[in-house]
């Protein structure tokens, strides 16, 4: 499942920048944000984060599966809470599903905003919530043998700090 994404061939110029996208394919980050910011002259601080399959600790490989009626709405949601909560010029989020290497890149937050405290602010909100209120089931493959991969406890204590 994917949305319109200014990342492929298909991207019009036109669109605005920002978005929330849920894909199964492969994404540049680098592209990604370089159209992110290219896009928004007037902020003062765009901030990112990127998040990648780990290499070591013998994971071959990583599998994000979700359920589609209820993924793309709810970072649409949290896409908008974002918006609620700090002054942004711009908001992007895109996250992978499917199967991945290591050094794939799995999720992409950006946040653009005229002063940076709000731009890190934003996408650290975003990515707690992300990683916390996950809509996603992980499982990685170690060994030859896949096992599921369950929230941390860090992962619910800093989702805790936003309450």
């Amino acid at each position: 499942m994917a949305t319109r994404s200014p990342f492929c061939p298909r991207f019009r110029e036109a669109e605005v920048p920002g978005d929330v996208l849920l894909l199964t394919e492969p994404f540049d980050p680098a592209e990604a944000l370089r159209s992110f910011t290219a896009a928004l002259p007037q902020a003062g601080g765009i901030v990112s984060f990127l998040g990648q399959v780990r290499e070591g600790g013998g994971v071959e490989a990583l599998e994000l599966s979700h359920y589609a009626p209820l993924t793309l709405p709810a970072m649409q949601e949290l896409a908008e809470r974002v918006r609620g909560r700090w002054s942004l010029d711009g908001l992007l989020v895109i996250h992978r599903s499917g199967l991945m290497v290591p050094g794939e890149p799995i999720v992409l937050v950006a946040a653009a905003a005229r002063h940076r405290r709000d731009a890190f602010a934003a996408a650290d909100y975003a990515m707690d919530h992300l990683k916390s209120e996950s809509w996603f089931w992980k499982r990685e493959k170690v060994a030859g043998e896949w096992r599921w991969i369950e929230p941390r406890t860090q992962d619910v204590e800093d989702l805790a700090r936003w309450a």
